[in-house]
Parts: C-alpha cells; structure tokens; sequence
C-alpha cells in the first residue's frame, strides 16, 4: 500500500505523528467545532502534500482565492509558486440555497484532476444544498448521506485520497453516522481554553493502513508566522 506523505519532516513532527502520511484511495474525514482547526489542520496537510510534489485540489466554503493566499502566507505557508505551476488548485465555493452544490462538487472537474481531492467545509455545503437541506430533519438524512459518499467510490477506488471536513453543528448526528463508518482515517478535533491558551487536539478515531504508528491523541498549536506545531504526543 503506498502512502502520501504530508512532508516537512524537518520543519514539524505532522507527518510523524500520523504514521508517515495517508494511504492512497483513503476517505479521511476531520470533524470538529468552530474553532477547532479543522481549516488550519487541512491547509498544514494541503501545503506538505504539496511540498512533496503531490497535486492537490482544495474547494472552500470560506475563503476567496486572494484570502486563502493570505491566511497560507501568515502560516509561512507560502503557495504562490504552487497555484502557479498547478500542483496546487484551489476553488471557493459559495454557498447558495439555490443551487446543487453537491452534484457540482462531485461532477467531473479540475478539482478531481488532482491525487488527493480536500473540501474544507464539507458539512456547510451539505446543509446549504438545495437537495439534501430539505431532508434533514426527516429521518433520512442518513441515506442521502450513503448516496453522497458512494459517489466518491471512483475516485476512492482510483487511488484517490479525498478529505473532508465537517463541523457536526452544521449537520444532524443521524446524517453524520455514514461519513464517520465510510472513513478510513477519522480525526475529531478538539479545543480548551486553558488560561489564555486555547489547546487543541485530535482525536485519532480511526486510521486504517497506517504505515507505522500513529498517535490516539496529537496534541497541536497554530501559531502565527509559523504554522501548525505539535505540542504533545500519546501513542497506544
């Protein structure tokens, strides 16, 4: 089985601390609240990959292009150059009640072009889909959550990996309980106010294929001019 490195490996403890990186045709899922680093957690993973020569499409609910570069470059994770040259593509997708946003994620496009596929704001774009917001709430929300992830079963199944994040408030528990069994690689995220420190962590719910070792719980700061720093380590 063959595993995409998030790299840096002289830089930060990141690719260490989840076994040396995601195996391919993996569906990794990273849930947690506002505030928990869902965003900075995927772009830290985003910038690595692609320092390793990776191609990588990353769709936001969040932020223009001109934003995202911004945020990047406040984190010393510059990606101009990778924008530039195409190993990096990055769509904003605004969220419209009046539009499929999910048949327009998953259809072909230069997203899917890319070795690993990130939505960053995956249960935003569930909610504020015309379809699938009208059944949440009915008791079904769980099979059109099922209809949803078997259509990443092509690009899963062509060695994809595609990573999702979601904050369970913007969902119902009964549509999250398909992502959460469909993932190979699952990490809830955390966060406590402790004196003026905020500490995050993540729960490693599930990793399946691990290439060595990988953490139950990976303890990380965001800091400013630096990126993403693990702070602590807890491996079973």
């Amino acid at each position: 089985m063959n595993h995409l490195s998030v790299g840096l490996e002289a830089r930060d403890r990141v690719d260490r601390a989840i076994g040396g990186g995601f195996p391919e045709g993996s569906l990794v899922l990273i849930e947690g609240g506002t505030g928990a680093g869902k965003s900075t957690l995927t772009q830290r993973f985003v910038y690595g990959l692609c320092a390793e020569g990776t191609t990588v499409g990353l769709a936001s609910t969040q932020l223009s292009t001109a934003a995202f570069v911004d945020q990047m470059h406040s984190l010393s994770y510059g990606v101009v150059d990778q924008l530039l040259d195409g190993r990096l593509r990055y769509f904003h997708v605004p969220t419209d009640r009046d539009r499929s946003l999910l048949d327009r994620l998953v259809e072909p496009s230069g997203l899917w072009d890319a070795r690993v596929v990130a939505v960053d704001g995956f249960g935003t774009l569930c909610r504020n889909d015309r379809q699938f917001s009208d059944v949440l709430g009915s008791g079904d929300e769980d099979r059109a959550m099922e209809r949803i992830v078997t259509r990443l079963d092509a690009a899963l199944a062509a060695g994809k990996v595609v990573l999702l994040t979601v904050d369970p408030a913007a969902l119902t528990e009964r549509s999250l309980r398909p992502l959460r069994s469909a993932a190979d690689v699952y990490l809830e995220l955390q966060s406590e106010a402790v004196g003026n420190n905020i500490r995050k962590k993540a729960l490693v719910r599930r990793f399946a294929g691990m290439k060595s070792p990988v953490d139950d719980t990976i303890g990380f700061s965001v800091q400013q001019g630096r990126g993403l720093v693990i702070e602590s380590r807890t491996i079973a």
